[in-house]
């Protein structure tokens, strides 16, 4: 198994033993993104849409390195601090993905990294016709 680490200064660096993402195949995993902003490392300002819109851009970020896009995407899970917030999450998402959407989750969680309110990792997957190996 051959395993291709991803990485690109367009999204925050890790802040643990991780990597951004990990191609395997045409495969490709992406950890989980909180709401920072790469130049700073530092949690975007404002509402939670802010974090949700950020979150989305660092992983798009990630997807673009790893040779593809959100549209790749075939799996999706979303930590929320705040269940409340998940209605937020459906509007956002749908401005930056477009059907057939991908399979997803969405858990409540205590607390999440650096006292973000909203996280999110990802599975995507690369067409081998438009991505050959």
């Amino acid at each position: 198994m051959t395993k291709t680490i991803i990485q690109t200064d367009l999204a925050p660096q890790a802040i643990g033993t991780y990597s951004q993402a990990v191609k395997v195949g045409q495969t490709i995993y992406l950890s989980g993104q909180i709401p920072l902003v790469p130049d700073t490392m530092q949690l975007i300002e404002g509402d939670i849409a802010a974090q949700i819109n950020q979150v989305f851009k660092n992983l798009q970020a990630v997807a673009e390195a790893s040779g593809g896009d959100l549209s790749n995407f075939v799996k999706l899970n979303v930590f929320l601090t705040d269940l409340a917030n998940f209605p937020i999450v459906n509007d956002i998402m749908a401005q930056y993905f477009q059907p057939p959407y991908p399979a997803r989750a969405a858990v409540g969680v205590a607390a999440l990294p650096k006292g973000a309110a909203v996280e999110m990792d990802a599975i995507m997957v690369l067409d081998p016709q438009e991505y050959p190996l």
